[in-house]
C-alpha cells in the first residue's frame, strides 16, 4: 500500500516524495484483448509502473459500434502477461455489484501477486447503459450507490467474518470472504473528482488516492487541500492519501510530431477548430507539445501537490508515444536525460 509516511523515509531530508507515473487507456474505442497485451507489453518496456484502462461497454467519443471489451476480464489476462500493475480508472458502480466487484478484485490480486487497483466511480455514459439493459439513476442515487459500494468493499475485504451491512442499495448479511486480497490492507481504492466536496470527503474516508481530473495546477491545489483537512477532521493523517492528476497527452519528440498527435486526438473527438483553439481550451490539464513542454506541466503540477502523474493515452495504436511517456517518466525519476528541442518553432 502506497503511503507518503514511507515516501518520505526514502529520501533526503527536505526533498518531496518523488514523482510517480502511470498510463491509462481507451480501450473501447476499438482495441482487441491482443492489442491491450501489446500495449501493455510496450508500456512495461517503457518503464510505466502502471496501467490502467477505463471502463465503458461502448465506444466514446466518436462513432459507435467500434469493439469493446469488459475491462476486469481483461485485466485478468494483462497481469498474467506483464508484471506491472493493473487496474480501472474507473469503474462504474452502475455495472456490477459491490459483492461480485469485491470477489472479481480480490482474485485478480491473488493473480498477480498483488499488482491491482481499483478505480471507484458514479458512471456517467448513459447510452451504454441503456444498450445493455443497465439501470442508470439520477447523479445523487449514482453518488449514493458509490458511496454504499465503498463501505460493501471494504467491509468485505477488511472487517472479521460475520459482518454485516444494511443500506438502502445493499445488504449484506454474515460475510464470508475467502480468501481476503493479498495486498494488505487490501487493493488500493482510487477515486476521481473535479473538487465536488462529497467526493472529497468519500476520499479521506476510503480512498488510497484521489485523482484529480481535468482542472488545472491551482485548482488541483485547492482540492488536495480540501483532501487533507477532511482527513485531519476525522483523525486520518492525510499522508496515507496519494494526489493524483490527470492529464490528456498528445506529446512528440519535435513539435511537427507533437502537432501530428494532436490532429489525430482532434479528430477522434471531432474537433473543427484550429490547434491554437484546442491549446488554449485545454492547455491546464492537458500535455502538449515536446518533452521540454511536458517538463513543465508536470513541474507545475509537482508544486500543486501532485505525487503521480497518469497520462491519459487517447490514440494508444500510437506505440511510439507510449515509449516517450516511458521517458518522460524515467527522466522524473533521474534515470535519463529529458530530450530538448527548439521551443521556438509553433506546434503544428
Amino acid at each position: 500500500m502506497w503511503d507518503r509516511r514511507v515516501q518520505k523515509c526514502i529520501n533526503s531530508a527536505g526533498d518531496p516524495p518523488p514523482m510517480d507515473f502511470a498510463l491509462l487507456i481507451e480501450p473501447n474505442l476499438g482495441l482487441t484483448y491482443g492489442q491491450q497485451v501489446e500495449v501493455a507489453q510496450r508500456a512495461e518496456s517503457a518503464g510505466i509502473e502502471t496501467l490502467y484502462r477505463s471502463d465503458h461497454y461502448q465506444s466514446t467519443p466518436g462513432p459507435e459500434g467500434r469493439e469493446t471489451s469488459d475491462a476486469w476480464t481483461v485485466i485478468a489476462g494483462l497481469v498474467r502477461e506483464t508484471r506491472i500493475r493493473h487496474g480501472t480508472l474507473v469503474s462504474p458502480v452502475t455495472f456490477r455489484h459491490p459483492g461480485n466487484l469485491a470477489k472479481v478484485v480480490a482474485t485478480i490480486d491473488h493473480m498477480s501477486d498483488g499488482r491491482v487497483d481499483l478505480g471507484l466511480g458514479s458512471g456517467w455514459f448513459e447510452p451504454e447503459h441503456r444498450q445493455y439493459g443497465l439501470a442508470f439513476p439520477d447523479m445523487r442515487t449514482r453518488v449514493d450507490m458509490l458511496e454504499e459500494q465503498l463501505a460493501v468493499i471494504a467491509g468485505l475485504w477488511t472487517e472479521p467474518d460475520g459482518w454485516s451491512f444494511e443500506g438502502r442499495h445493499y445488504r449484506v448479511e454474515g460475510a464470508r470472504f475467502v480468501p481476503r486480497p493479498l495486498q494488505e490492507p487490501h487493493p488500493p481504492i482510487i477515486l476521481g473528482t473535479r473538487g465536488a466536496a462529497r467526493g472529497v470527503r468519500l476520499a479521506a474516508r476510503y480512498a488510497d488516492e484521489l485523482n484529480v481530473y481535468y482542472v488545472g495546477p491551482s485548482r488541483a491545489r485547492e482540492i488536495f487541500d480540501d483532501l487533507d483537512s477532511e482527513c485531519r477532521s476525522i483523525g486520518r493523517d492525510p499522508r496515507s492519501v496519494r494526489h493524483s492528476v490527470l492529464l490528456g497527452t498528445a506529446v512528440g519528440d519535435d513539435r511537427a510530431e507533437a502537432g501530428r498527435r494532436l490532429a489525430a486526438v482532434m479528430n477522434l473527438f471531432g474537433f473543427e477548430g484550429s490547434a491554437e483553439q484546442w491549446k488554449a481550451d485545454n492547455r491546464d490539464f492537458w500535455i502538449l507539445g515536446t518533452p521540454a513542454d511536458a517538463e513543465k506541466a508536470i513541474g507545475a503540477f509537482a508544486a500543486s501537490g501532485a505525487e503521480r502523474v497518469v497520462f491519459q493515452d487517447w490514440i494508444a495504436e500510437d506505440r511510439q508515444m507510449i515509449e516517450l511517456l516511458g521517458s518522460l517518466a524515467r527522466t522524473y525519476a533521474g534515470i535519463e536525460t529529458m530530450r530538448h528541442v527548439d521551443e521556438s518553432a509553433p506546434l503544428q
